[in-house]
């Protein structure tokens, strides 16, 4: 509830709903808080507050990242009472950021201006899903496949046992679901417009996953393979640096959030 100013030296307080993910998650010892902040509150005053509230999470440094209603916003962008805001560090294939709160919709399209653009065509047929189901990914690539189409390229991700020389035992993948899917969505729609492609479907496992278990299928079907491909390829790079999926590896001797590793 917001208060009321009793004098002009009273500040403003708003009441906000924060949720922590991943690493930030573990560092704070709990997945969500109600913070009273003290107003008039923009993305960096908020941000600024939540660190004060809760200093483990500094240790972070300047990678963390903040969304407010699901999405990245800009410093300057309003804050209000009832907001959700979430706090969490790099996803599992992305860079760590330049201590920005987040990214705003022409950081999270960079190179958008050097691209072929082409009309959108968002199909109705194409899909983005969380699934704590196995993946079955030859299904995955049947839903994009129609006869004005000359190619189907799906990318299957799965579970490798072996990393920087570590035996990893089985892979635990976590997701901010309701902004992971709206940044699906966007990733899909832009995908359109860059490549000339008919269809694409995105379906992401969550939970735990053994070794050699698929985390990701991406497929993309076009008139021409070459579109395809570069569709394919470029949505496994872009969904491993906007989307909020964490992947802690459990190995033998441990465990670790991955986070901030450039994608391959």
């Amino acid at each position: 509830m917001i208060m009321g100013k009793e004098d002009n030296h009273q500040t403003d307080q708003i009441s906000v709903r924060v949720l922590f993910f991943g690493a930030a998650r573990d560092a704070v010892g709990h997945s969500e808080a109600t913070v009273s902040l003290s107003g008039p509150v923009n993305g960096a005053r908020a941000f600024e507050q939540v660190l004060a509230r809760f200093p483990s999470l500094r240790r972070f440094g300047r990678s963390l990242l903040f969304a407010i209603n699901e999405e990245y916003a800009p410093a300057d962008r309003e804050v209000h009472e009832g907001d959700e805001l979430a706090v969490f560090p790099p996803v599992s294939g992305g860079s760590p950021g330049d201590g920005e709160i987040g990214r705003s919709a022409d950081t999270a399209k960079e190179g958008l201006a050097h691209a072929p653009v082409r009309k959108a065509n968002f199909s109705t047929l194409d899909f983005f899903e969380l699934t704590n189901d196995a993946i079955d990914v030859g299904a995955v690539a049947r839903r994009v496949v129609l006869p004005e189409c000359g190619a189907t390229v799906t990318l299957d991700g799965y579970a490798r046992e072996w990393t920087k020389g570590r035996r990893t035992l089985h892979l635990v993948y976590e997701a901010y679901a309701p902004m992971a899917l709206s940044e699906m969505r966007r990733l899909g729609q832009e995908a359109h417009e860059r490549f000339a492609i008919a269809h694409i479907g995105i379906v992401h496992r969550t939970g735990k996953l053994e070794i050699g278990e698929t985390s990701v299928a991406i497929a993309a079907s076009a008139p021409h393979r070459r579109a395809a491909f570069e569709a394919c390829e470029w949505a496994i790079r872009e969904l491993k640096r906007t989307v909020p999926i964490w992947k802690k590896e459990v190995f033998e001797d441990g465990e670790v959030w991955v986070e901030g590793e450039k994608s391959t």
